[in-house]
């Protein structure tokens, strides 16, 4: 059983940190460099574990449910509410208008002219909604299923790729882009909004910390795996969407392929990232559980009808605005929550204060090349 819940928890963070980004990456590989690219998921990688880390610890150390405004509530004052709130609210109805959009483009890929993007974005809306209306665990399940099928279409596509991988293909070092992988990669790693379901899920609320080492430590195995495979067999014209060049070399099977692994991506995403606001709602703000999902649910479709589609031009400001917003709160939170902590944790991280400044400093430093890079 604990196995069991084990997978579901990994399943769950896994499918809700690999989303968007990571259609971006082999482009940033491509223009970059692939050391360059390296060293980014190092030291990212890092700083995003620490934080989802830190999140955990801080929710193990609160009484009853409470998601991301409700931990600043309880620990930094209703001031810091008001904009943590306005920066969770703009950060999560932006990451799923994302997904929406992804969506429709993904299943247009699949079903080639069959329907539009908008219209196929609005069929995916109406499924993935449902599977939010009927609670937690489908959709634990269902993330299963998905990131299941999700890793093995991934893996298809790499090995379609390797044969067509040409060294002359990669760029190790660019001296003239060397900030651009910022924003992106950091996006990419974002998933605290899962560590509430995940440590849902778990009987055994200490194996929180190892579920989350293991949902990151492969989320950013499985971004340099597929960013080489990508960019190493279509170098400089990797686009932000790179389906269109491979599709240009691989031909239409592998459109289609990674039209499969792209819909997957964003489906999982979307999941968790849906059903963690709809508790957002509910939980932090009391609100009942019907029109709790309404909200959840139907904010991003109505920017997405309003005519906000625009997906790199959303995930460049999602990316620097996530990062710093609601990772500076997670760190203040974490550090209180150490001292006003209502129970004793599963778990505890300990870190110099000088780490603590370096992280911080990192995600100022993050917004600030992502505006320089949108």
């Amino acid at each position: 059983m604990k196995i069991s819940q084990n997978i579901l928890a990994i399943a769950t963070m896994i499918g809700t940190i690999i989303g968007a980004g990571v259609f971006a990456i082999p482009y940033v590989f491509s223009q970059s460099g692939a050391i360059t690219c390296l060293v980014y998921f190092l030291v990212l990688g890092v700083l995003a574990i620490l934080l989802h880390l830190f999140f955990g610890e801080a929710i193990s150390r609160t009484n009853g449910e409470a998601r991301l405004i409700g931990l600043t509530d309880k620990y930094l004052g209703k001031k810091l509410k008001i904009l943590v709130g306005i920066a969770f609210f703009i950060g999560t109805i932006g990451s799923l208008l994302v997904y929406i959009i992804l969506s429709g483009e993904f299943l247009n890929l699949i079903f080639h002219g069959l329907l539009s993007n908008f219209q196929w974005s609005l069929i995916a809306w109406l499924l993935l909604s449902f599977m939010v209306f009927c609670g937690t665990r489908l959709v634990a399940w269902t993330e299963l299923l998905l990131s299941a099928i999700l890793f093995l279409s991934a893996i298809l596509a790499v090995i379609f790729c390797v044969p067509k991988i040409s060294l002359d293909n990669f760029s190790l070092f660019n001296s003239s882009k060397v900030f651009l992988p910022f924003g992106v990669i950091l996006f990419s790693l974002v998933g605290w909004s899962a560590v509430s379901e995940a440590r849902y899920l778990l009987s055994d609320k200490r194996q929180l910390k190892k579920v989350l080492l293991i949902s990151l430590s492969v989320c950013v195995v499985f971004y340099i795996i597929f960013g080489l495979a990508v960019s190493g067999v279509t170098g400089k014209a990797t686009t932000p969407e790179p389906f269109q060049a491979l599709g240009d070399i691989l031909g239409y099977k592998i459109i289609v392929a990674m039209g499969i692994f792209g819909f997957l991506a964003v489906a999982t995403s979307y999941l968790t990232l849906v059903n963690y606001l709809k508790h957002t709602f509910m939980f932090d703000y009391k609100i009942a559980r019907v029109p709790s999902f309404f909200l959840a649910s139907f904010s991003p479709l109505a920017l997405f009808i309003l005519g906000l589609n625009q997906f790199i031009a959303l995930v460049s400001f999602l990316g620097a605005f996530i990062g710093l917003a609601e990772g500076g709160a997670i760190i203040l939170i974490w550090q209180k929550a150490k001292k006003m902590g209502e129970r004793k944790p599963e778990y505890s991280i300990n870190l110099p204060k000088a780490i603590i400044f370096l992280m911080a400093g990192l995600l100022v430093f993050g917004c600030v090349v992502q505006f320089l890079y949108k």
